[in-house]
């Protein structure tokens, strides 16, 4: 009798770049939260205040990232700034999840005609151009916090649906959904015991990808002068008011606001992207935004 070879499963291990990328990603993240949270308390500045007599100063001990061109410390502002954006970002990613998730949930429940026609939409809306469209949305308001958040979460839920849509398709083919109807399962119960425990994890990667998505575009909608309003201090704002003092050599008043926001959203994507290489392959290709 032969013995039969049974192939080995071989734990490969982990790069350590890998791991000192992690590292260091969460580092910048944990900094410049602490930052943003504690800059109140222990840098109590007016970053609004107006100081004519110190206006474009060079980077300094007393103002580590220099002063813009009314007198406002670039640094303390620059703080301010980050967690505007971020608070931006996270609640438009909130409600372009929501948004998404509902159709995709409607999409792939009902099926038939239903999902036609909202797939229709979807794909009609993903021919648009995201700036353009949510830049159409704030002319169509009034440019505020509010209006912002609105137009990011109606042009990047579209992503969302489609997940959501694929996912409940192949989980409504599974044999445990055919012996919970079999036993006499409510279609509500299907949904909410069955189907949306496979779902939620799903999406709460995708609302967690798309944070570094409304930023950004929460930064350009400022920066066009279309964002929030020119009093409020965000990233958006700083780079559009710091373009001004280029030309006289006051390069800090917008690239310290700006590598501000490409290290975080940087760290905040290289920890997403990790989170998202755990699952499978093929929802690692659906969750490509």
């Amino acid at each position: 009798m032969t013995d039969l070879a049974l192939p080995l499963r071989v734990r490969r291990p982990k790069p350590r770049t890998g791991r000192v990328g992690a590292t260091l990603a969460w580092a910048v993240l944990v900094g410049a939260g602490l930052a943003c949270l504690l800059a109140p308390v222990l840098w109590p500045l007016d970053e609004s205040a107006v100081d004519l007599a110190r206006t474009r100063l060079a980077p300094s001990w007393a103002h580590p990232a220099g002063t813009d061109d009314l007198g406002r410390d670039v640094a303390h502002r620059s703080l301010y700034g980050l967690r505007v954006s971020l608070l931006v970002g996270a609640v438009a990613a909130l409600v372009a999840t929501v948004i998404g998730g509902l159709v995709g949930a409607v999409a792939g429940t009902l099926g038939g005609w239903v999902d036609r026609v909202l797939m229709r939409v979807v794909d009609t809306i993903a021919a648009l151009p995201h700036l353009l469209l949510g830049i159409f949305i704030v002319a169509m308001l009034r440019p505020s916090l509010g209006a912002v958040i609105l137009s990011i979460g109606l042009t990047h839920w579209l992503s969302t649906a489609r997940i959501v849509r694929s996912e409940l398709l192949s989980l409504r083919t599974r044999p445990f959904i055919d012996a919970a109807i079999s036993g006499g399962a409510s279609r509500v119960r299907v949904i909410t015991r069955h189907l949306l425990p496979h779902v939620l994890p799903r999406l709460a990667l995708a609302t967690t990808l798309m944070v570094p998505h409304a930023v950004w575009h929460e930064t350009a909608l400022s920066f066009l002068g279309l964002g929030l309003p020119p009093h409020l201090a965000s990233i958006g704002n700083m780079i559009n008011d710091g373009q001004r003092s280029l030309l006289t050599g006051a390069w800090w008043a917008s690239i310290v606001p700006g590598l501000l926001l490409v290290v975080v959203t940087l760290a905040l994507a290289a920890l997403t992207g990790r989170w998202r290489d755990r699952l499978d392959p093929r929802v690692r290709a659906e969750l490509n935004l």
